[in-house]
């Protein structure tokens, strides 16, 4: 099991996580172009799975102790602690690049009516910040569950939703916004700032 202290952080994390999400998305506007596909929705329902429903079954019960991997403790201490700044990194990230997008943002591909292609605040440098706080956060669940299932579960589910998602998410802002998009993808990074020409 994980120490007490980093389980805390965990489920904090993950309350406020998904209190984040449920403000805004009772914000949405009505969509106008939404390109939402099954094989989406089954890699949304796994990504959920590997950021709540196993890492829960892990903090609740014994079922996957076996998973565990031991780390001397200020090894475990230092991974945990690193855990927590990563993942206050990714709450921050997720609840700034939400207030920026406003009722832009959509948990589904989809052009929302009267959607605005949004360049202010951390998408002034990055195009997907939420992406980038969900990376951090499935990082830092691997630091604070010291735990190969449980730890990992996120990073695995979430992989092929993220190579699904980005290519669609720019698409669909390309053929929106066209050259618009062009120019605002022309300085800014995917998930980090751009540098020298490079993402």
């Amino acid at each position: 099991m994980p120490h007490p202290t980093f389980t805390i952080v965990y489920l904090a994390g993950l309350v406020t996580g998904c209190g984040i999400r449920a403000v805004y998305a009772r914000r949405r506007k009505n969509a106008r172009d939404r390109r939402f596909t099954i094989t989406e929705g089954v890699l949304l329902g796994l990504a959920g799975v590997g950021l709540q429903i196993v890492p829960l079954v892990y903090v609740c019960g014994p079922w996957l102790d076996f998973a565990d991997y031991g780390l001397p403790v200020p090894l475990a201490v230092a991974a945990g602690s690193v855990g927590t700044i990563l993942f206050a990194a990714a709450l921050w990230l997720l609840w700034r690049a939400h207030v920026d997008l406003g009722r832009n943002w959509s948990a589904l591909v989809e052009i929302q009516a009267e959607h605005t292609l949004v360049t202010g605040g951390v998408y002034r440098r990055i195009r997907h910040p939420m992406y980038a706080a969900h990376w951090l956060w499935a990082i830092a669940q691997a630091l604070l569950l010291q735990n190969w299932i449980a730890g990992g579960s996120f990073i695995v589910s979430f992989l092929p939703l993220y190579l699904l998602r980005v290519p669609r998410e720019e698409r669909a802002m390309l053929d929106h916004f066209g050259d618009a998009y062009r120019q605002y993808t022309a300085h800014t990074g995917r998930m980090w700032p751009r540098r020298r020409g490079r993402e």
